[in-house]
């Protein structure tokens, strides 16, 4: 049984609703069955679905473990940028998701891991993301720490939730982008369609710094600066104030020219502290080919 700990910042939002919100893979109606079976207790006491949250009252959500999952190892290759015995930095190609999920069991990042590292990856999150820290989308190429060890994969984690970790992406957007700027809008599930996320009252805190790099005909390449990393932040952003990223299937702009197999998007730069040594260690990747194909041909 996994337990999560939430402490709300806004009240009289559904606990369903807010649980789906804050954490990633927990869809509305499987927080609305966790809460009718008892697994979801508010202020000590067991709540139903319709409960309201209560601002700063402890939330615990009690997720029972999945089924056991035969998560096969493959000989998958991976562009491995460092690593020891506690952890792995590899450049994630677009297309691969980062690790198993329902009707997607093959040709992961964790699957490419399995075989890679052996028995050599933290147990933190599960028989399904043995190692993994953070995700990147499907079609966002970049950089990614994996933890190889439990000691390893909770100080990596905690610098993240600190706001301590350098996560800097090279994002091609639409239109044209004058300065720099912040993006501070608070990110949960669209209640229109819980597949995608959206800006909404009562989701979590997100914070995008973005600054311009090279102006184009109706595109402008920025650097982006995660504080937060919430589900699709960046993506959800940059669309928030007008920008999409170019190739963005699922949030891109109607009058988008770039066809691409996805959004231009790369995690370029990772820094963080090594959980072991205690030394300052960053990692930056070059664009990969297809979004270097594009830069030189909005450049003719």
């Amino acid at each position: 049984m996994r337990k999560v700990v939430l402490i709300p910042e806004n009240e009289n939002v559904r606990i369903d609703t807010y649980i789906s919100g804050e954490i990633d893979d927990v869809s509305r109606s499987y927080a609305a069955a966790l809460a009718d079976s008892g697994h979801v207790f508010s202020g000590g006491k067991a709540v139903k679905k319709n409960y309201k949250t209560r601002l700063d009252e402890e939330v615990v959500v009690e997720i029972p473990e999945p089924e056991s999952l035969d998560v096969e190892a493959e000989d998958i290759p991976l562009d491995i940028v460092y690593e020891d015995k506690d952890l792995i930095v590899v450049n994630k190609p677009q297309g691969m998701v980062v690790h198993p999920a329902a009707g997607n069991y093959h040709g992961t990042l964790v699957n490419a891991l399995l075989w890679h590292c052996k028995n050599e990856l933290s147990g933190i999150n599960g028989v399904l993301r043995p190692g993994i820290v953070h995700r990147i989308d499907k079609d966002t190429s970049g950089l990614l720490v994996v933890a190889k060890n439990n000691e390893a994969h909770l100080e990596l984690a905690k610098q993240l939730k600190e706001k301590k970790a350098n996560r800097r992406y090279i994002a091609l957007v639409c239109g044209r982008v004058t300065g720099e700027g912040v993006v501070n809008k608070p990110i949960g599930r669209s209640p229109n369609d819980r597949k995608k996320m959206a800006i909404v009252q009562g989701g979590r805190e997100a914070v995008t710094h973005y600054r311009p790099i090279e102006e184009f005909l109706g595109y402008t390449l920025i650097e982006c600066v995660l504080e937060t990393g919430r589900t699709h932040q960046i993506r959800v952003h940059m669309q928030s104030i007008g920008h999409p990223i170019a190739g963005d299937k699922v949030y891109g702009a109607k009058n988008d020219r770039i066809k691409t197999d996805g959004q231009l998007l790369f995690a370029k730069t990772l820094g963080f502290v090594h959980p072991a040594s205690g030394e300052y260690m960053e990692f930056s990747a070059p664009l990969p080919g297809y979004f270097e194909e594009v830069l030189n041909k909005l450049r003719k």
